[in-house]
């Protein structure tokens, strides 16, 4: 991509992010891969809904700043640590949307197969082991998922999804979102189904046939793929049915 390009774009996703409040204050990051192999990123300290292409900085594959007046973000380590093991990744974003954020505090990764477009596009979402934001601990957690997947929580952190394009990497976190908040609103009305294993197989064959690119983790591998609901006994059937009745009843105040 070249570099004016990458610098508008990157302030239009930014600004995308803050509206869908993925990001507050100074929050996030972005960065695209050039095609002279440079890194292109978003600077520290300035919101992501106010930026201008002029504020980029411009560093080297080992994130030496080579242009801009200004000092790259903190966490440009973890988008270099995703640039090194995947050759075929052109941007990096890093995010902290709420509802998914929330799954990475409670420690619940987002492996279901239970959205025909998550399937297609994310797979399960795992999560990596916390770590000190701007500290080397963060590619180090970072490290082993990257091969093998497109979007990872970050524990009690965010989220970071990465791409053949900006747009593709924004694309995920935004369904990466939205599929925490649909999973979380099925969660609240007491019974998440996933899909059966027949249909996630016919959803690979879409998968393929659309030319969808990247890696995804299989639902199946986490355990969590087609497996029956537990046989409640009449007690705590009856709890269960109470609790849902009694936060559908807190949703309509």
């Amino acid at each position: 991509m070249r570099e004016w390009q990458a610098r508008q774009d990157i302030c239009e996703y930014g600004r995308r992010l803050w509206q869908l409040k993925c990001v507050a204050a100074n929050d996030g990051n972005l960065s695209v891969r050039l095609d002279d192999g440079k890194i292109l990123a978003t600077p520290t300290g300035v919101s992501k809904g106010f930026m201008e292409p002029g504020m980029l900085i411009l560093t080297d594959l080992d994130g030496r700043v080579v242009e801009g007046g200004g000092k790259p973000s903190s966490e440009l380590k973890m988008h270099l640590e995703v640039y090194k093991l995947r050759p075929d990744v052109r941007a990096v974003v890093h995010a902290h949307p709420p509802v998914a954020t929330a799954f990475s505090v409670a420690g619940l990764e987002l492996n279901k197969c239970l959205l025909p477009e998550s399937v297609l596009v994310l797979g399960a979402i795992p999560i990596a082991p916390y770590a000190t934001p701007s500290t080397d601990e963060i590619p180090d957690g970072l490290r082993p998922f990257i091969p093998n997947c497109d979007a990872v929580l970050l524990a009690n952190h965010g989220a970071v999804c990465w791409a053949d394009s900006l747009q593709g990497a924004y694309y995920r976190m935004e369904t990466l979102e939205h599929t925490a908040t649909i999973t979380h609103h099925a969660m609240l009305l007491g019974r998440v189904n996933p899909l059966s294993e027949d249909d996630v197989a016919k959803l690979r064959q879409v998968r393929e046939k659309m030319g969808i690119t990247g890696r995804v983790l299989p639902c199946e591998a986490a355990g969590t793929c087609a497996v029956a609901p537990p046989v409640l006994d009449d007690e705590t059937e009856a709890l269960v049915d109470s609790v849902t009745q009694a936060v559908l009843a807190a949703l309509k105040e």
